[in-house]
């Protein structure tokens, strides 16, 4: 079995790279790739872990996007980290997100709610990606509220008065990026509606003549309309389909494997990526 996106702490994931890879090897997987939000610090752990657990490892990265106004996330696979355009951009990102937790949480604060941003590096642990989940689990570790689904209901979703943007790339430049750093981009839960907005069919039209490569048609957050909309538009752009779990450790229900890729799809990843990047297969 093939999972192509997982986090880990390096971003708003509960669990280690280490452990993640583990995790993949206790739910019998033979790929997982890793794709942490805006960094490549957890592929060094990543990799040593998929050598001693015996898993083939995948590196990637989700870039966190946006399209007027709209979020969208690009999963790129096999990239150079030392790719100077993308690198940049991944810097650009994680400074605005810092920027951004730091505003959050000072509103917060104003309201009595128990978190500081100390706190929230804290918890997040060094060199992660700070995202609001890690304020979500702040607040839970507070008694504040019961988990993270809570939270986000409650305090931290997009309109709350507690809600402050952070800079992410226009996808179809996140795509150039991608191909750019010898990458393959593939738009992740593309129509995952439940989330907030999506993107029109005309956007990711357009990511396509970028040169993104698939679509993340199997996703928990996709219905079975939504999967065949995913597919029917991959069919008609000539793109591939990918299968994932969005696995986030203990902060999302997302099981390791409860969607997957195909080994053919795999082998059209590889054979586009020109970075130098590899699949690690122990």
């Amino acid at each position: 079995m093939i999972d192509l996106h997982t986090h880990s702490t390096a971003s708003d994931g509960t669990e280690p790279p280490a452990d993640v890879v583990a995790a993949a090897a206790r739910a019998r997987l033979d790929v997982v790739a890793l794709t942490d939000h805006d960094t490549y610090a957890g592929w060094p752990a990543a990799v040593a872990a998929a050598h001693e657990v015996g898993v083939d490892l995948v590196r990637g990265v989700e870039i966190s996007c946006s399209h007027r106004g709209v979020s969208v996330h690009l999963l790129g696979y096999l990239v150079d980290p030392h790719a100077p355009a993308l690198l940049a951009e991944l810097e650009h990102a994680r400074d605005s997100r810092e920027t951004r937790i730091e505003r959050m949480v000072e509103r917060m604060a104003d309201d009595g709610i128990p978190v500081s941003v100390d706190q929230v590096r804290s918890l997040a642990g060094e060199g992660a990606t700070l995202g609001r989940p890690h304020i979500a689990d702040v607040l839970v570790a507070n008694g504040y509220v019961g988990n993270r689904d809570e939270a986000f209901r409650d305090i931290l979703r997009g309109g709350s008065r507690y809600y402050v943007p952070h800079y992410a790339p226009d996808p179809i430049h996140a795509v150039e990026l991608v191909r750019q750093a010898g990458g393959v981009p593939v738009m992740a839960h593309p129509f995952a509606n439940a989330r907030g907005w999506t993107v029109e069919d005309a956007v990711i039209e357009d990511m396509a003549e970028a040169g993104l490569a698939g679509l993340e048609a199997y996703h928990r957050d996709h219905r079975p309309a939504e999967r065949a909309h995913a597919e029917a538009l991959a069919s008609r752009l000539g793109l591939f389909v990918t299968g994932s779990s969005d696995y986030h450790g203990t902060g999302k229900e997302n099981r390791l494997g409860e969607n997957t890729t195909t080994a053919a799809v795999l082998a059209q990843i590889e054979s586009q990526a020109s970075s130098g990047t590899e699949v690690v297969r122990p």
